[in-house]
């Protein structure tokens, strides 16, 4: 008879023979898992050695980067050195931190930790230019710069004693050209009437003179000294200047006084003179007189270019307007036109085209213009006529205009 289980007729193999078995499939894992962490040892060793050639190409490109920024550092710690300018660093609290040895010269070692602020106080005295201090002597520009977002700032200083000394010399020479040019002129200019003057006054000496002929020379002699009074009078003004009030003006009786004063000559030069204003409550802040005085030399000036034109053609006109914060003001001619050489010179002193005239008219009216915030501009092409075109500060109704303090003719 054979062996049969309880539970059926499969045969049961004996215990050795399943230990056995059982044993073989552990080995049979034991080596699959040993082949794998063998390939993954391998693949690990592999990555090893690509991260430390990576690595090791990673702290080459460092070492260069850290070379090059220590000998940026040294050649910036050199410059900072030899650097004739002052630097100063500070922190968020206007510490002073760092100072190079040209700040150093200037305000000492002991600088170094004091407050930015008090320092300045004690040894700068402001000046009238805008970021220019003095030191004893010595004349800075101090520039300033942000360093950090923490609040810390930089501060370059720079010694301009020198340059300002020769910018001072260099205006003073310029002046004194300006005047020796102008004393030619004016010694030319007062010649004529002068001569003509005495040419008269010594002819109401002759004892067998008439008395018509007497009083026609004492009125050409008197003509011609009131155009040397004149003359004198507007050299002084263009040259000493007037003060620049601060009145209130209001636009519409600064046109109605000149268009009063300029109507009744067209009339008699037989010149048609047209106004166009618009200016409702338009106020212009200065002085009445020498603004009034600046819009009437433009139109004389005007009014003479039409005269030498044939009849009907003797044209001007006045034109006001509000453009934004200005008062435009534009004076047009129909005379004969400026030709472009001429254009450039025109507003410098004593420079005329007409015989009988000073030549500052234009120059004095520039000026004014000037003292009070404006400018004036000139379109003309020969044969076309001119247009001067003045542009003032202005405001409405009652507002100020305006934020600087007065200044004089020729500032």
């Amino acid at each position: 008879m054979g062996f049969f289980t309880e539970m059926g007729d499969a045969p049961q193999l004996p215990a050795p023979e399943i230990k056995a078995q059982e044993l073989q499939r552990a080995f049979d894992v034991f080596n699959q898992v040993s082949l794998e962490l063998t390939q993954a040892y391998e693949a690990l060793q592999r990555r090893v050695e690509s991260l430390t050639a990576e690595l090791a190409v990673a702290n080459g490109e460092l070492r260069r980067q850290y070379q090059e920024k220590e000998a940026l550092s040294e050649r910036l710690s050199l410059l900072l050195q030899a650097l004739p300018a002052g630097v100063v660093v500070l922190d968020s609290q206007s510490t002073v931190g760092e100072a190079n040895p040209a700040a150093l010269r200037m305000f000492g070692e002991a600088v170094i930790g004091c407050d930015w602020g008090v320092t300045a106080r004690e040894v700068l005295q402001a000046t009238d230019a805008p970021e220019e201090w003095l030191l004893g002597k010595k004349r800075l520009s101090i520039a300033e710069s942000p360093l950090d977002s923490a609040g810390g700032r930089i501060l370059v200083i720079h010694d301009i004693t020198a340059a300002h000394e020769l910018k001072a010399n260099l205006e003073r020479n310029q002046r004194l050209a300006a005047m020796g040019e102008m004393a030619a002129s004016l010694a030319h200019q007062l010649r004529t009437p002068l001569a003509t003057a005495l040419l008269y006054s010594a002819n109401l000496a002759q004892p067998e003179l008439s008395e018509t002929a007497r009083a026609r020379f004492a009125g050409k002699a008197t003509e011609q000294l009131k155009r040397l009074e004149r003359l004198i009078q507007d050299v002084l003004l263009f040259t000493r200047g007037e003060s620049i009030g601060r009145e209130t003006i209001p636009a519409v009786s600064l046109v109605g006084e000149v268009v009063q004063t300029v109507e009744p000559l067209c009339r008699e030069k037989g010149v048609e003179f047209g106004v166009n204003s618009d200016v409702g409550d338009t106020i212009v802040m200065g002085s009445r007189k020498a603004l009034s005085g600046a819009l009437l030399n433009l139109l004389e000036n005007a009014l003479q270019a039409c005269e030498g034109m044939e009849e009907g053609r003797r044209v001007m006109r006045l034109a006001v307007e509000k453009n934004d914060r200005w008062l435009q003001i534009s004076v047009r001619d129909s005379g004969p036109g400026i030709a472009s050489e001429t254009q450039a010179r025109i507003f410098e002193p004593f420079f005329t085209t007409r015989g009988q005239g000073t030549g500052l008219g234009l120059a004095i009216a520039l000026g004014v213009v000037r003292a009070h915030g404006g400018t004036i501009e000139v379109n003309s092409r020969p044969g076309e006529g001119a247009e001067f075109v003045m542009r003032l500060p202005a405001g409405d109704g009652a507002q100020a205009v305006g934020e600087n303090p007065v200044r004089r003719l020729g500032e």
